[in-house]
């Protein structure tokens, strides 16, 4: 495909849009006052009437001649005589593709000029008009969604992942957890949130006593003497070690203000406090995260991410529909209505589209330019030159037409004003 078909030239046919019938009308209307002089001449008596026909025309044909010969200039040369300063197109097409990216540049390709025009575009409105209330079918929805499906499987999974992995990872690493965590446990506890905690503690207590009984009874066993193992009196002792701690857990899930617990509770507050304010404690937490950061098992989840995520917006740009009736659907239209109240959060999403838009006009503007000159330089001259004339072939027959009508009446004023006077 060249490049004149690529650039959307090739959509229009000097054939259609009633162009050739334009075509036909503006030569006939000169081949009908050509027709009119004659007979004008023929019956000319030196009679008012017949005068007036004639030089209406006579002046008609100057006319039409002489705008046919200015539209034909400007595409070829009239009958193919190489008339100085005809075919202006063809001749021209360089400067032309020129004059045009130059255009584009001082006009639209300046940072200042893009800046003061994106001042009165309202991006996060427009876009939450659209999340708020999608179409339900249209071009602009299966363009968006085809275009977004093609970008993310065209997209290489495994150096997004790779950059997805380096990003969260970098991520873990640079933000230091101990103050969070110690200010998190610090608000439970001001909450109450942590009894639940020291409850289920105490109960997997209670249940890692039941379970290892005989654990303990062996220990017992294994750690007297003689003497006392062979009076029995190890029995009594593992009897009463597991009395006791069983009575310990029952005392303290049944007390709310048991010793212990408030024990526990005061070493969770100096938890909380060490996490934020000892920078021994904070060092440690820190090693503990470096190391839960790099166990294999993290990274296969973080590398893992932007697949799930990439699973996901292939499967809502796909199936837009079921997607946009579900709870993200929801969420979109939340998200559109939120664009359009939140005064906040549209200025701050217009002035990002504002300098993203600003700064890709600095950097990639002048390609820009130099990509619109060198296409218009690599058309083939008459294959644009006949793609020009088919798109503007309405307009330029009306020339002609107008040309032959005005060109008539002004030689019918001539002739008046000669014969008045």
């Amino acid at each position: 495909m060249s490049l004149l078909a690529r650039s959307g030239l090739d959509r229009f046919n000097p054939v259609q849009g009633g162009v050739q019938g334009m075509r036909i009308i503006a030569t006939g209307s000169l081949v009908a006052m050509a027709i009119l002089f004659l007979v004008a001449n023929r019956f000319d008596d030196h009679s008012a009437a017949w005068s007036f026909v004639k030089a209406f025309a006579e002046a008609a044909m100057v006319g039409g001649l002489a705008d046919w010969f200015a539209v034909t200039a400007l595409f070829r040369h009239p009958l193919g005589l190489p008339i100085p300063h005809t075919a202006i197109i063809p001749r021209n097409k360089d400067r032309i593709g020129d004059t045009l990216a130059l255009f584009l540049r001082d006009n639209f390709l300046t940072p200042s000029v893009v800046a003061r025009r994106m001042r009165a575009v309202n991006v996060a409105g427009a876009i939450g008009r659209f999340l708020s209330n999608p179409p339900g079918e249209g071009r602009l929805r299966e363009g968006a969604s085809r275009l977004i499906a093609d970008i993310l499987e065209s997209l290489d999974p495994e150096h997004l992942g790779g950059m997805v992995k380096s990003a969260v990872s970098s991520r873990m690493r640079s933000l230091e957890v101990s103050p969070l965590l110690g200010a998190s446990l610090e608000a439970a506890i001001t909450d109450e949130r942590h009894v639940p905690i020291l409850d289920g503690i105490i109960t997997w207590a209670g249940r890692t006593l039941d379970a290892n009984e005989e654990l303990i009874r062996v220990m017992v066993h294994d750690r007297t003497g003689l003497v006392v193992r062979l009076t029995g009196l190890d029995e009594k002792i593992a009897d009463s070690i597991i009395d006791g701690l069983r009575r310990l857990t029952i005392e303290m899930a049944i007390d709310p203000y048991h010793p212990l617990r408030a024990k526990a509770e005061e070493g969770m507050a100096q938890l909380a406090w060490d996490m934020r304010y000892d920078p021994a404690m904070r060092v440690k937490v820190e090693e503990l995260k470096n190391q839960i950061v790099e166990n294999k098992a993290v990274t296969d989840w973080v590398e893992g991410l932007w697949e799930n995520v990439r699973a996901g917006l292939l499967k809502a740009a796909r199936d837009p529909d079921a997607t946009m009736a579900g709870k993200f659907g929801d969420a979109v239209r939340q998200l559109g209505d939120l664009l359009q109240q939140d005064p906040r959060l549209s200025q701050t999403i217009n002035k990002f589209a504002r300098r993203a838009l600003v700064g890709a006009v600095a950097s990639y503007g002048s390609g820009i330019v130099t990509l619109v000159s060198e296409t218009i330089r690599g058309w083939d001259a008459q294959t644009i030159t006949n793609r020009l004339e088919g798109a503007v072939g309405r307009d330029l027959q009306y020339i002609r037409i107008n040309g032959t009508i005005v060109g008539g009446l002004v030689g019918l004023t001539i002739h008046a004003m000669e014969r008045w006077v």
